[in-house]
């Protein structure tokens, strides 16, 4: 474990932002892990990157996870090869008569689904992105609503997997330490006003869009307003329904080909976590979801949005090849989807074998007092979700670390901080890290494209995480994490509005000077 480790993801990063060719830069930054792991014998290096990269792909719950991720991509494709997206809009459009009332139909409907982050993004995205397009809205601009709302949703509950994986990670960390009289449950529900990061993301996002634009998301949605280009110049979408599925077989479609698809997903998802951990035996709901296992129900879900809109399509009158031509073309928009998934999942794999995460530890355990524990697991938090691109990841190395920690320095109260605190760090890679799934998620199903979202999705994370971590740093003078929140808001709205206003400025002063 030493320097070493972290170079493979920071290569990753730094390769992305530049070649703006994300596919490119992480296959090179496996092969530089895979160089590390040969002892610089570049051939060994390409043998043992293509072996990282088959063992990924049979993982079962990653193979389960492609499988969904495809099928998604074909209940989406029935979703508007049937007109139901198009019997969306004609429904929303006569309500949603502006473009700031349009934005907030995907922030609403990422808080209410909340039970898993993926189907949010599927459901949100499809929802809101034929719309959001006829108001001008940059895909850049939907990818960040979406991402913003779904992980911190999915974190904060009341229920969902991200929940029972949580809460088995903090029962395990209570019993290696001999914790006992309190439940792992209810100190989740403690933790959650200290999950500073999620919160104050969930907040940002009305207060932009009623607010103003600032940094490189201003500038995509001046390019979007003036020109209609809702995606940079030169630049490829992760998933382009319309070039991959031609036109609509029916223009008057109606909206119950698009809401019985999602009723399917949502249904069966929600009793596939119940039934595959266990709910069918009698065990509590939280119970059944902390031993669920995703990838099965999350594929039942999806099969069944499949199947429910091949039935409408097959009612409709559109024939068998038409139907398959449909399947094929959906797996097909997700194509590029899935390419970068087994990507970041490699470098998942690399980081694990170099021992990133535990470098990152290890260099900074040394130096925590009891005030600066919940602030470092913070950052470590961060840092290691940027890194690996996995928030779930990041949770399963921090939580057993931090918990003990924080019990050894200020008992049981100080464990509900640094429950928060792992949570809000380990989001935040979800947000930043051009290799986080969710936000090739967020990505894939706001038909934008993934570096673009990635540059313009930064500032406005990075505005809730500096303040984040203040807050962090003042836990030991103020005890209460309400008089923290309510003081973070106020901040968070001051600081937004001041970055809004004076890109506004400067853009005026621009025009102003072209203009003389």
């Amino acid at each position: 474990m030493d320097f070493l480790s972290v170079i493979p993801p920071i290569v990753a990063v730094v390769l992305a932002i530049i070649t703006k060719r994300v596919l490119l830069s992480l296959f090179i930054s496996i092969w530089v892990g895979g160089l590390i792991a040969a002892g610089g014998d570049p051939f060994e290096a390409v043998a043992v990157t293509f072996t990282w990269m088959k063992d990924v792909m049979i993982d079962p719950w990653n193979a389960r996870f492609l499988v969904m991720t495809a099928l998604l991509g074909t209940g989406a494709a029935f979703m508007f090869k049937t007109g139901g997206s198009d019997g969306l809009i004609r429904v929303l459009e006569k309500k949603l008569t502006t473009k700031k009332r349009v934005q907030f139909l995907p922030y609403f409907l990422g808080i209410i689904i909340f039970f898993n982050d993926y189907v949010n993004s599927v459901i949100v995205g499809n929802a809101s992105k034929d719309v959001t397009a006829k108001h001008k809205v940059s895909r850049e601009k939907l990818s960040y609503i979406i991402d913003s709302t779904s992980a911190p949703m999915a974190t904060l509950g009341p229920v969902s997997d991200w929940i029972g994986f949580q809460v088995s990670l903090i029962a395990a960390a209570f019993a290696s330490v001999s914790i006992i009289g309190v439940e792992p449950y209810f100190a989740f529900l403690q933790s959650i006003p200290w999950n500073f990061y999620a919160i104050l993301c969930l907040l940002a996002v009305p207060m932009i869009i009623a607010g103003k634009d600032f940094g490189p998301m201003a500038k995509a949605e001046h390019r979007a307003q003036t020109t209609g280009n809702l995606i940079p110049e030169g630049s490829t979408p992760l998933s382009s329904v319309d070039q991959d599925l031609g036109e609509p077989f029916t223009k008057e479609g109606s909206v119950w080909n698009f809401i019985l698809p999602l009723v399917a997903l949502i249904s069966v998802s929600v009793w596939g976590l119940w039934y595959t951990g266990g709910g069918a035996t009698g065990k509590a709901m939280m119970d059944a979801l902390a031993d669920t296992d995703v990838s099965i129900a999350l594929t039942w879900g999806a099969f069944a949005m499949t199947l429910v809109g091949l039935i409408l399509a097959l009612v409709q009158g559109m024939g068998f090849k038409a139907c398959e031509d449909t399947l094929l073309g959906g797996i097909r928009t997700m194509l590029p989807a899935l390419v970068i998934i087994v990507l970041a999942w490699s470098i998942g794999t690399v980081t694990s074998e170099l021992g990133t995460a535990e470098f990152v530890v290890d260099a900074t355990q040394g130096w925590m007092t009891a005030a600066l524990v919940p602030f470092l697991v913070f950052i470590i938090g961060m840092f290691i979700s940027f890194a690996t691109g996995t928030s779930w990841g990041t949770m399963s190395i921090l939580t057993p670390i931090a918990i003990p920690l924080a019990y050894t320095f200020g008992g049981i109260d100080l464990v509900h901080i640094v429950i928060g605190a792992v949570f809000a760090g380990a989001i935040f890679g979800d947000h930043v890290s051009p290799i986080s799934d969710t936000t090739v998620m967020a990505s894939i199903f706001a038909g934008s494209d993934h570096i673009a979202h990635v540059n313009t999705q930064a500032p406005y994370a990075l505005v809730p995480a500096g303040i984040s971590g203040v807050l962090y740093l003042l836990y030991s003078l103020i005890g209460s994490s309400i008089v923290l929140l309510i003081a973070g808001v106020v901040i968070q709205f001051i600081l937004l509005r001041y970055l809004g206003n004076r890109h506004e400025k400067k853009y005026m002063e621009a025009e102003d000077r072209i203009g003389a």
